[in-house]
């Protein structure tokens, strides 16, 4: 009698728990892998946001997210969201928290210690709609989020990512366009800074082309004591995105950013608005042109490609300058099998050090439908890496390398 209690409470309370979770949303990210490299071990990834990631990439990386839409009445709505990402390099089955140390093979009597594995909260917001009058899709926020992110996905590079945590109100009809507007906390070390994000989006143009515009300006908040030890300067990052739809059976997108200070140390450095340099003091100023996008010049073919040029130059020292060209062709077998090319190359000034790169890969996928989007996708490949400039690059004497591996990504 008493097992048929206890097999009952037990059905009772996984029903329950199913049914608790069939309300909550679980989204997030992945990606992992395995491989091995000709000279160093395992995987190398090499500069992949200037040669592309793909067959260039040797982390466990994943993002949980778990969101509610906790109230919903009289059109009025608050949804509450959350996730963490965690990481570790995948060497081993057991990655804990605790730090793996090893001797140092070039010198025993150094011990080199790192974390296997570590975790990070990325978000804890919440989102209220209907409290603006005819406005059902302007939204009231704060917490910590993602915020309205832009990136170029074959380079994982993100050219405009100002998330973290404030408030804000998004997506409020003004003209033929939508306008939000945010403060989100952007400290440099030890000394706060805000950014005040001012965005208006969805401008439409000619036929299926429209625009985003967006001004971000960091403000150092320096206590009496930070302001008497160091100069600290301001800075301002301009953003105009202008999308092309139906672009070739896909879209293109032409990004040109202007930025000063802390922000303009970022435009060569490929930053994405955010890690503001508070004590950037050189008078830098920086600028980038990117244009990038995903095209299908045939029901087997898919294109996706970015090219970005950047420049920041100072007051007191030579200019910064990268170049990048990336490009990803997709052959598709059927739904679920494709070819997979990507070549990438940069050639970069910094202060007068030259470094030049580029990579080559070739992967089978096995993906969960034919779009170039469709995830998870299942790839085996073999990639090859060469440095120009550095010699050493790889190893001593080594400027190429070589990855071959298998990688899943993941996206729900």
């Amino acid at each position: 009698m008493n097992k048929i209690c206890l097999t009952a409470a037990a059905v009772s309370a996984a029903l329950m728990s199913a049914a608790a979770y069939a309300e909550v949303d679980f989204h997030g990210y992945m990606r992992a892998g395995v491989g091995v490299s000709g000279e160093n071990g395992s995987t190398v990834a090499y500069e992949k946001n200037k040669v592309g990631r793909l067959g260039n990439e040797n982390d466990v990386y994943g993002e949980l997210g778990l969101g509610k839409e906790v109230y919903n009445e009289n059109g009025k709505s608050f949804y509450l969201d959350s996730m963490l990402a965690v990481t570790s390099n995948g060497s081993n089955d057991w990655e804990g928290t605790s730090p793996s140390c090893e001797v140092d093979s070039n010198d025993p009597s150094k011990v080199n210690c790192k974390d296997d594995f570590t975790a990070a909260l990325r978000q804890f917001n919440v989102v209220a709609k209907g409290f603006i009058a005819g406005d059902q899709d302007a939204a009231v926020w704060a917490g910590k989020r993602f915020y309205q992110r832009h990136d170029i996905h074959i380079s994982d590079f993100y050219y405009w990512d100002t998330s973290g945590a404030g408030a804000g109100l998004e997506n409020l009809s003004v003209g033929p366009g939508k306008m939000s507007v945010a403060v989100i906390r952007d400290d440099s070390g030890e000394v706060n800074v805000n950014n005040f994000d001012l965005r208006y989006a969805g401008l439409s143009l000619w036929n299926d082309a429209s625009l985003e515009l967006g001004v971000n300006y960091g403000l150092v908040n320096a206590t009496d004591a930070q302001d008497a030890a160091s100069d600290f300067n301001d800075g301002v990052m301009l953003t105009a995105e202008l999308t092309q739809g139906g672009f070739l059976d896909g879209f293109n997108k032409t990004v040109l950013q202007f930025g000063t200070e802390g922000y303009g140390e970022q435009m060569a450095g490929l930053g994405a608005g955010h890690y503001f340099n508070a004590t950037s003091n050189d008078g830098a100023q920086g600028y980038r042109l990117i244009n990038w996008g995903v095209i299908a010049p045939s029901s087997t073919w898919e294109i996706g490609h970015q090219l970005i040029y950047a420049n920041t130059s100072y007051d007191s020292k030579d200019d910064h300058t990268i170049i990048s060209a990336v490009i990803r062709p997709e052959y598709k077998w059927n739904d679920n099998v494709k070819t997979i090319f990507e070549a990438g190359y940069y050639d970069e000034d910094n202060s007068g050090v030259d470094k030049s790169g580029s990579k080559l890969t070739i992967a089978q996928a096995l993906t969960a439908g034919p779009s170039f989007w469709a995830r998870p996708e299942l790839r085996f490949y073999a990639s090859y890496l060469s440095d120009y400039d550095n010699d050493n690059a790889f190893g001593t004497g080594n400027d190429t390398e070589y990855n071959i591996g298998a990688q899943v990504e993941a996206w729900w």
